[in-house]
């Protein structure tokens, strides 16, 4: 299974953000100069992170984001769930019934679907021992890699 580059991001925007003293505001533009990826595809996901609850966001002039709760307390699992909930792991998945049978010929007849919702279900229930500060347990040599003082 693979995951899509919105929850790649998602994750390396959470990874940056737990590596900052929380009082300390970070901008869209920081996070994209330490992982090299696009300010302008950080914008949604920003977005969504804040309208999920997992940070917190000023605007204006100093304005900035921060995580909205300690990294001990985001649950990996959930925000992959979060993340890539509305996207069908394969045609079969699609909740419009029309589009499923026009797809796939063998929509109610193939086994398939059962074994994948079976490991897409193991998996989430894997990520789910999993929080924020789990995957960040080589701290300083995370912030070295991402240009933060250790």
């Amino acid at each position: 299974m693979r995951l899509n580059t919105f929850t790649d991001y998602s994750i390396r925007t959470l990874i940056y953000l737990a590596l900052v003293k929380n009082e300390t505001l970070v901008t869209r533009r920081e996070i994209a100069a330490a992982h090299d990826i696009s300010d302008n595809h950080l914008m949604k996901v920003v977005h969504f992170l804040s309208r999920n609850g997992y940070i917190e966001t000023t605007r204006g002039k100093g304005g900035g984001m921060r995580l909205a709760r300690a990294p001990e307390k985001i649950n990996i699992g959930k925000l992959i769930y979060d993340c890539e909930c509305d996207i069908p792991l394969v045609v079969c998945f699609k909740s419009n019934s029309r589009a499923r049978s026009r797809s796939c010929k063998l929509n109610g007849v193939c086994a398939l679907k059962g074994a994948l919702s079976e490991a897409h279900q193991a998996m989430y229930k894997s990520l789910e021992r999993y929080s924020l500060a789990d995957i960040i347990v080589k701290k300083t040599a995370v912030q070295r890699r991402l240009g933060l003082k250790a």
